[in-house]
């Protein structure tokens, strides 16, 4: 299967013929191109990364799987994560490939698919940073987390339960703020679990993980527009990581990642 990677620059010169586009059926309208565009920012690692200008990773890998069980092909864009939801809106592209929290707030606004990751929130801390051994101990300290992110507003949730909060600042996205982590200029990041373990495996002398994960547990799915339209393509999506889940497939591109698979429902779960 042919992928095209696209840069923001050249989005905004192809977005202009997609903008705007309205069908009664977004499947139908796919698989009569011949293609799906779909989005993600490509800096959330394991998830989505590049490497040597090369889009890869979990949602890359599980995304071109399902593109396969639609007969289409797949052409990825690379945005910033402030700008996706609101382009998909736009109709600048057909889908979202990105890990999204499922949140109640955002069902109303959107149509998600099924899981396709964990969501929950873990701290990453540098190695050897005695100080911080739980998720209380962030009280007092400067933690990092992306604009824009569930995570973040699960980070200032539980910063206000601790006495001094912590100091929370935003960051574009997730790899500007462990580069300060590694600096020293912060002293933890707050992110999912997959993430902060991603981050920790790759970087076991700068990263450590900090357990337990605090908050209610939480889940990715990937996204298409509200309304009718989109449902007909997200239940196809679905059967499609049904298919995965019962094959091995998810659980073999999970392990490549991550080193394990998570348990991830296979039903739609109860949010807040």
């Amino acid at each position: 299967m042919k992928s095209k990677l696209i840069g923001f620059a050249a989005v905004v010169g192809v977005s202009l013929g997609l903008a705007g586009a309205a069908h009664a059926d977004q499947l139908a309208d796919i698989k009569a191109k011949g293609k799906i565009t779909a989005a993600t920012e490509m800096h959330y690692a394991p998830f989505d990364l590049l490497v040597d200008g090369k889009y890869e990773g979990i949602c890359h890998d599980l995304f071109t799987e399902v593109a396969k069980e639609l007969g289409v092909e797949v052409e990825f864009l690379d945005l910033p994560w402030q700008s996706i939801l609101p382009g998909l809106e736009a109709g600048k592209f057909d889908f979202v490939n990105a890990p999204v929290t499922i949140t109640a707030e955002r069902m109303k606004r959107y149509n998600f698919t099924l899981p396709i990751g964990n969501a929950t929130v873990a701290l990453a801390k540098k190695a050897g940073d005695d100080s911080i051994s739980k998720p209380e101990d962030i009280a007092g300290k400067a933690v990092g987390s992306q604009k824009g992110s569930a995570q973040l507003e699960q980070l200032k949730a539980f910063s206000a339960t601790l006495n001094p909060p912590a100091d929370v600042r935003e960051y574009v996205n997730i790899d500007e703020a462990l580069a300060d982590l590694a600096a020293g200029r912060i002293q933890a990041v707050a992110n999912s679990m997959p993430l902060m373990g991603y981050a920790s495996v790759q970087r076991p002398g700068l990263f450590e993980m900090v357990m337990p994960p605090f908050g209610d547990p939480k889940y990715f799915g990937w996204v298409g527009t509200g309304g009718e339209d989109s449902k007909t393509l997200i239940a196809a999506i679905n059967d499609a990581i049904l298919k995965m889940h019962e094959d091995g497939r998810l659980k073999a591109i999970n392990e490549k990642w991550l080193g394990t698979a998570p348990d991830l429902p296979t039903s739609m779960p109860d949010v807040k």
